[in-house]
């Protein structure tokens, strides 16, 4: 017997996920918008497991036509946040309830006492890109997982030559230095900051694990696409010109990206 109990083990873990926050109950106005969302960014979002946060709604969409929608565009649904009365029809289509505040399931926290629950986590800043943190061995909620991974990283990517259109590249757990151009239809990720020593005319992405302090700098900024930590902007039209093809710096302010020239070319 206890040969056998060896071959399994259970041990704690921390899991980034994808909070993909629910403005309405209307699944195809939902979908719809899931196309366009990934349409603009879905490369930077591909593959990564997604919490539904439903908690602001008091009516459920279609949870099996909405979740099989993120399988195909590579997006994997794990469980979803959502008030008790919604929670019934998710369970149903194989979503388990999360409170991703904490990382535990909803389930275990109904011993509780109301005076001992964390804080409601404040609805996300973009529907398709704001990253919450789930551990199974959750810390107490002034110790909650957040942004702090920034500390670890030690780790420096370097790329020593141009991307070409279709190329991706993604720094996991530290920073990205591109000594070249990024092409137009190339794309540079990092869970750190992003460094590109030419012209960044692709997609970039940094603080994709939810470092909110990470930064993008460039020596020529004329990009398709910024993203800080789930917050992006695609960049439709010319930036103006005291910033296009000039020396840059992006990070996040609150809620919204700022782009700065940087002065002297460095």
């Amino acid at each position: 017997m206890a040969k056998t109990a060896a071959a399994l083990d259970f041990k704690g873990a921390s899991l980034h996920v994808l909070r993909a926050v629910l403005r309405t109950a209307d699944t195809a106005e939902l979908i719809g918008a899931l196309d366009q969302r990934m349409q603009e960014a879905g490369a930077f979002y591909e593959n990564e497991p997604v919490v539904l946060d439903a908690q602001d709604l008091d009516q459920a969409p279609d949870w099996p036509t909405l979740a099989e929608a993120l399988r195909r565009h590579h997006l994997h649904p794990i469980g979803v946040r959502a008030p008790e009365a919604l929670l019934d029809l998710a369970r149903k289509a194989g979503l388990a309830p999360l409170d991703i505040s904490t990382g535990r399931h909803t389930e275990s926290r109904a011993a509780s006492s109301k005076a001992a629950q964390a804080p409601r986590t404040p609805p996300g800043r973009d529907p398709a890109g704001e990253r919450a943190s789930t551990a199974a061995d959750a810390p107490p909620p002034t110790e909650a997982a957040r942004p702090a991974e920034a500390d670890a990283q030690t780790e420096t990517l370097v790329i020593r030559h141009p991307l070409r259109s279709g190329q991706r590249i993604y720094a996991r757990g530290g920073d990205l230095i591109v000594m070249g151009m990024v092409s137009q239809g190339a794309e540079v990720i990092a869970d750190g900051h992003i460094h590109v020593y030419g012209p960044l005319r692709g997609k970039a992405m940094a603080g994709a694990r939810g470092n909110a302090s990470a930064m993008i700098l460039t020596t020529q900024l004329d990009p398709e696409l910024l993203a800080i930590a789930g917050v992006y902007r695609v960049v439709e039209t010319r930036l103006p010109e005291t910033l296009h093809n000039r020396p840059a710096q992006v990070e996040l302010d609150g809620d919204t990206l700022r782009i700065r020239a940087l002065q002297g070319g460095h």
